[in-house]
């Protein structure tokens, strides 16, 4: 699978959307409903250890405790056992700046260095040119997992990625036909995303939705996360989620000599910036469920008293999309997100960065929150569900047209919903397979193959 020549770029759009219908020749649209169980097929706990390898034991039990607690789960935590069973499933050979982990739960609200609150996808951490159908399936699959976990009929699931797909490919046709730097200025904000609203109710469900997100920045955070001991500000441990490490020391050391790198990796003005800061403190982190397991940090940086940076420091792992869409071109993975991130955001937080390796290990870092804040899925009624699969959609043709060929995609889908019905299908049967891989965990934990730690 080949990268769309740049020469094809600059050629009318028309042109290339001419291109991408002739790509219906050779993979139809409603070859993109199959999803068969291959013969062959690994056993899924078999993958699911394999990218265990790396990660701190102690802590797999979480995260395997984690996945437990329904298919949906499940699916959040198994973005390399999706990679896989993708990888064999008809594309058109169109690829784009793939996020690779594109999943309902990785999409929400946050700040932009204008201090504008925008929706937008939120986790890069598997990041790479591949197949633009990669991200709408596993984004689909998950609207069906999830719906079903709520309790959903078959139908209404299906009304949900119908929302998604229709929104994705007429948003993709859209910004197809607009001018280049119009697309890369594009992007959903707060006012847009309440105006755009189908219903009042839907609206002030937004606005509050919105006054959550404006409320989850540094200034709110810190106290409760930060207490004073001997005149200096501590990051409060709550183990097993937060901590300080038994050799606090040398985790300090380890981070104070990293801190030249990053400040390489951020743009010379954002360097003067950082200066005003010093080093306060760092604790561990337990995050999310595909990052369970993973070096995590909080790190606490202060130019006054009452004036705290607060960073999170992520281990960068190679992306569950290598061994099937090739290596990155870089040989860093904090940066291979961090360029993924700046491609397909329509704007970034501005103290990413990435670290070099310590023992072999990349890092990346980002503000711990601002103004970050999810959609809290599981209280959403149907109507709002559909809604929000549509503006899901409407973000990922904006990301894959800012860093791919949004002309040849728009042409490959057309006008009508071929497509989406194909990906409906598509998401009902991987939806089961997510449900049987599930089962398989549920058994692999109770016969004493893995251990699971179910937090309380």
């Amino acid at each position: 699978m080949n990268n769309v020549d740049p020469e094809i770029l600059k050629r009318p759009t028309q042109e290339r959307m001419e291109l991408g219908k002739a790509l219906r020749q050779d993979v139809s649209r409603r070859e993109h409903a199959e999803y068969r169980l291959r013969p062959d097929r690994r056993d899924p706990i078999e993958i699911l250890e394999e990218s265990n390898l790396g990660r701190i034991p102690d802590l797999i039990p979480i995260r395997y405790g984690r996945m437990l607690a329904d298919p949906f789960a499940f699916l959040r935590g198994s973005a390399a056992l999706m990679a896989y069973d993708l990888a064999p499933t008809p594309t058109s050979g169109i690829q784009v700046q793939a996020c690779g982990d594109c999943h309902l739960a990785n999409f929400g609200l946050f700040a932009t260095p204008e201090r504008h609150l925008v929706f937008d996808l939120n986790d890069f951490d598997e990041t790479l040119p591949a197949p633009w159908e990669w991200d709408v399936k596993r984004l689909a699959a998950s609207f069906v997992v999830a719906g079903r976990v709520r309790g959903f009929s078959e139908s209404e699931c299906a009304e949900a990625v119908a929302s998604m797909a229709r929104s994705y490919r007429m948003n993709l046709r859209k910004y197809a036909k607009m001018r280049v730097l119009d697309v890369w200025y594009s992007r959903l904000d707060d006012k847009m995303l309440i105006e755009e609203a189908p219903t009042t109710e839907a609206r002030e469900y937004r606005r509050r939705f919105a006054s959550k997100a404006r409320a989850s920045i540094a200034e709110y955070l810190f106290p409760k996360l930060t207490d004073l001991k001997d005149g200096h500000r501590r990051i409060v441990d709550k183990p097993p989620l937060i901590y300080h490490e038994p050799d606090q020391v040398t985790a300090e050391e380890r981070i104070l000599k990293l801190l030249a790198d990053y400040k390489e990796s951020l743009p010379v003005h954002l360097r003067k910036l950082f200066d005003h800061y010093h080093f306060e403190d760092l604790a561990f982190k337990v995050v999310g469920v595909g990052s369970v397991g993973t070096f995590c940090y909080v790190v606490l940086f202060m130019a006054d008293s009452d004036d705290p940076l607060i960073l999170q420091s992520k281990q960068a792992r190679e992306s569950v999309l290598e061994p099937y869409a090739g290596k990155s071109q870089f040989d860093h993975h904090g940066q291979r997100i961090v360029v993924g991130q700046r491609l397909m955001q329509s704007a970034s937080d501005m103290f990413l960065g990435w670290l070099t390796t310590v023992d072999g290990t990349h890092y990346y870092l980002r503000q711990l929150r601002d103004m970050k804040y999810s959609v809290p899925f599981e209280t959403l009624k149907l109507s709002g569900i559909v809604n929000y699969a549509g503006v899901c959609g409407w973000v990922l043709a904006r990301a894959h047209a800012k860093a791919g060929d949004a002309a040849m995609i728009a042409g490959y889908l057309g006008k009508n919903d071929t497509f989406d019905q194909a990906l409906s299908k598509f998401a009902q049967a991987y939806a089961d397979q997510t449900a049987a891989d599930h089962a398989a965990l549920v058994k692999a934990v109770k016969s004493g193959r893995v251990q699971a730690r179910v937090e309380s």
